[in-house]
């Protein structure tokens, strides 16, 4: 492909993709949280949970801002109209994210006045509506948003808005569409499952693995449940498409189209899937298994991947607006000037070392499992 605007516009979407996969996959931390209060009977037991995602949390809250900082560079208008519009959606998200910081960072600090307690329960509301909502606003890519978009507005003195909310929820309103409550769920529910599979391959304690075990089996079956309703309902439902005059109209099964029509879209898809059932069962019935996170973490990159390939890709709006057709957003009509993806596209050129050193760290950090002896004589713990 030459390397045009329309290069760069694919190019910037499929790193969108990928920094929204691995988003996905270090919600094991969320997941792990959510875990706390089933599987942390005892103090030492929810210590060494703690303590095992406290050295991840960061990957997830840094993914999350380079996300939305990303989105923001190269595709300015959807951030100004969904961050913008669907802000109470998308403020929920940012505070659960917050205070879980603020819990790592000050749960077992001397002087916390607060409580151990409070700070576990912020745990638990990030673990829970962490996932939920960033599910439910993936979703929307799907289901589409209550917005209009009017670039002629540029040119109005005083009040030069290129894109307005039509509705006075700002966001909430996607809470009601069941396609994006099915995505929330099963979000939460693989956070949960992978959490449990991080903490088999990162805890050395008997008791815990055989509670991860039993975690396992428990949320992915819910997973599998929702997971299939959610792909089922998307394949069945109708879709917008740009046709060659650049209109935009609608299509009966769209997202099942994109699918036939971008083969290797649907291979990565089922590699993913295999992968991540493979992680489950293998889990479930091996008795010293504990590489299942791997498994089911590559299967979930490939699967996000080919959810938001099929949703931008083919020439398919990857924001449909739900009340005017025309207002869509394409990774055609929403991407910066070409100069902008251009010296952005160098930059990006940094991505594949910052993976590498990331990688490094964690071996690093996961060079010996936790231990029950080591939160007994570490003196760094959360």
């Amino acid at each position: 492909m030459e390397l045009n605007e329309l290069f760069y516009q694919h190019y910037w979407w499929f790193l969108i993709s990928l920094l929204g996969a691995l988003l996905v996959f270090l919600l094991f931390v969320q997941g792990g949280q959510s875990l706390l209060a089933t599987m942390g009977k005892t103090e030492i037991e929810k210590s060494m949970m703690i303590n095992s995602l406290g050295r991840k949390w960061e990957f997830t809250f840094t993914t999350l801002v380079v996300f939305g900082g990303a989105f923001f560079a190269s595709f300015p208008l959807f951030y100004s109209t969904s961050f913008g519009g669907a802000y109470w959606l998308w403020m929920a998200i940012l505070f659960s994210f917050i205070i879980q910081a603020v819990s790592y960072e000050y749960r077992s600090k001397s002087g916390n006045f607060l409580g151990k307690k409070t700070y576990d329960a912020f745990l638990l509301i990030n673990g829970v509506v962490g996932p939920v909502l960033l599910g439910i606003a993936v979703g929307t890519f799907f289901t589409g948003a209550d917005f209009v978009v009017n670039k002629g507005n540029l040119t109005t003195a005083g009040s030069p808005v290129i894109s307005s909310w039509t509705n006075d929820w700002h966001g909430l309103e996607a809470l009601l569409d069941v396609r994006n409550l099915l995505l929330g769920f099963t979000v939460f529910f693989l956070a949960r499952t992978q959490g449990a599979l991080y903490f088999m391959n990162n805890i050395n304690d008997n008791d815990i693995f055989e509670k991860s075990r039993k975690q396992v089996l428990l949320n992915s079956i819910i997973f599998v449940l929702l997971f299939l309703s959610f792909v089922t309902a998307t394949l069945l439902a109708d879709g917008y498409e740009i046709g060659a005059s650049g209109a935009i109209y609608e299509r009966p099964y769209k997202y099942f189209y994109n699918f036939v029509e971008m083969p290797w879209v649907a291979v990565l898809f089922l590699a993913g899937v295999v992968l991540v059932l493979y992680a489950i069962i293998r889990s479930i019935f091996g008795q010293h298994f504990t590489r299942g996170i791997w498994f089911s973490g590559i299967g979930t990159i490939l699967v996000v991947l080919s959810l938001f390939f099929i949703a931008g890709y083919n020439h398919t709006p990857y924001y449909p607006s739900a009340v005017d057709m025309p207002s869509s957003l394409t990774i055609y009509n929403s991407s910066s000037s070409l100069f902008t993806l251009q010296t952005m596209s160098v930059v990006s050129l940094l991505i594949p070392f910052v993976l590498a050193y990331i990688f490094y760290v964690w071996r690093a950090m996961d060079k010996k499992p936790i231990t029950e002896q080591e939160m007994k004589s570490d003196e760094h713990k959360y």
